[in-house]
């Protein structure tokens, strides 16, 4: 084995290589270096999620999010908020990785880096209100609460926001109506005590609230006449009809078409998070919201419209390609890897092509510029002997001679290059037999000291 080694180095002039190589090196390092500034690093293993209050849908999508993610070893910390608007708080306060957010609960401030992840689901706004303050059958105007109480949700939510906006609208905001800031479960069993005369939910047919109210006697569905009106004055909303039977068809809940308005629901999430993160938020996303529904078809969402704030890029990019290649066919951690050092060894791809092309011819080059530097010494001696013969004496001039083959022994030369260095001994041999040859005369005076 040591013996293979040694002909192997034999055969390579390791200055020449080194000269070589270690510019090489230098610049495959500073490439290195240069695609490591590009590349992100791996993705985190948990994702904190802002989502609402107990019992809402917020909360029951977070669960399912939770177990899709867990799938590829990545954990959603989830935290309960008062609803959108405290989650797009929490979103700009940096607390917070993602968070539902409920369109028409704000807008981009300036140095905002929020993204949307698409429409993800609608968010009906249902109106109950105690079936015995309709004396003619039912209330269909938002007016006909006028001097009632209601409870519209704690400020910090969606709910609260809209709820106001339409109140607002229809000049109830004030007294004599009574508001007051109770939100979900709560609001439901304080409406079923007549506690309150109505209680606006913005929330999924889900949720527990609305389940709860939708089975309650004495509880009516408002039925909004106006709903045409709101979505133009609203930008935000969209008319839905929640079809008769829809909910129970043996109960026939409810007994006839209601008309609802509904703001969309997406996900936000700030423009560093990591984009495999992204994609697992979608995949989870088509998942959880992709299913038909009574006021949607399958397939119909997530999709890519964005709700108030920019969409993803990554998000817009998974809308038209779908599951990034890699990660069709590695589990999720193997493909982000591979993506990344696919990232890396681009570059170094780019610089390896041109440094072994080039290599060895450049290592070539200075094994033969060393042997050429040796010969051009030898004809320059060659030319002297023959124009000025006797201008040393056959001693002199062998000596001479000798200091030039003594640097040409010295002369570390790579087997691939043996013709060529005995092509110079043999031609240092010719010139030693013309030296040789040479009539023996006596040099001018002065000679000797090599004037």
């Amino acid at each position: 084995m040591m013996s293979k080694l040694r002909k192997r180095l034999r055969e390579i002039s390791l200055r020449d290589l080194l000269l070589v190589a270690l510019p090489a090196l230098f610049l495959l390092v500073l490439g290195f270096w240069g695609a490591a500034q590009f590349i992100r690093p791996a993705p985190p293993k948990q994702i904190v999620l802002s989502s609402g209050g107990e019992g809402g849908a917020y909360q029951r999508f977070a669960a399912r999010y939770k177990d899709v993610l867990a799938r590829y070893g990545v954990t959603l910390v989830e935290k309960p908020s008062a609803g959108a608007v405290e989650n797009l708080q929490r979103l700009r306060d940096g607390q917070v990785d993602a968070g539902f957010f409920q369109g028409g609960s704000g807008r981009p401030a300036d140095g905002d880096t929020l993204l949307s992840l698409g429409s993800f689901f609608y968010e009906p706004l249902w109106i109950f209100y105690r079936a015995d303050l309709a004396k003619n059958g039912e209330l269909e105007r938002i007016t006909q609460l006028k001097g009632r109480r209601i409870a519209i949700g704690p400020a910090a939510s969606g709910t609260h926001k809209l709820a106001m906006e339409l109140l607002e609208a229809n000049g109830i905001d004030g007294a004599p109506s009574h508001l007051t800031e109770q939100s979900g479960l709560a609001a439901a069993q304080a409406l079923q005590r007549g506690e309150v005369d109505a209680v606006f939910i913005v929330g999924a047919t889900q949720s527990a609230a609305v389940w709860l109210l939708l089975y309650s006697d004495g509880v009516r569905l408002m039925n909004l006449s106006h709903a045409d009106a709101y979505t133009r004055l609203l930008p935000q909303l969209d008319k839905l009809i929640l079809p008769a039977g829809a909910v129970d068809l043996v109960r026939d809940i409810p007994a006839k078409d209601v008309t609802l308005v509904s703001p969309m629901a997406t996900l936000l999430v700030g423009e560093d998070l990591h984009p495999a993160l992204v994609d697992l938020l979608l995949q989870a996303a088509i998942e959880v919201h992709g299913g038909p529904g009574i006021f949607q078809k399958p397939g119909e969402f997530p999709n890519a419209t964005q709700v108030d704030f920019p969409l993803s890029k990554e998000a817009e990019r998974y809308y038209k390609s779908g599951k990034p290649f890699l990660q069709r066919y590695l589990p999720f951690w193997a493909a982000t890897l591979v993506d990344r050092m696919v990232v890396l060894l681009v570059p170094i791809l780019a610089l390896l092509i041109p440094i072994f092309r080039f290599a060895p011819g450049l290592y070539n080059w200075r094994v033969r510029a060393r042997i050429f530097r040796r010969y051009g010494e030898l004809k320059f001696f060659e030319r002297q002997v023959e124009q000025e013969p006797l201008k040393y004496s056959r001693e002199e001039w062998l000596k001479q001679l000798d200091a030039i083959e003594h640097g040409v022994n010295l002369m570390t030369t790579p087997l691939a290059f043996t013709d060529m260095f005995y092509t110079l001994k043999s031609h240092i041999g010719l010139v030693r037999e013309t030296i040789l040859r040479m009539a023996a005369a006596e040099p001018p005076k002065g000679a000797s000291s090599g004037a």
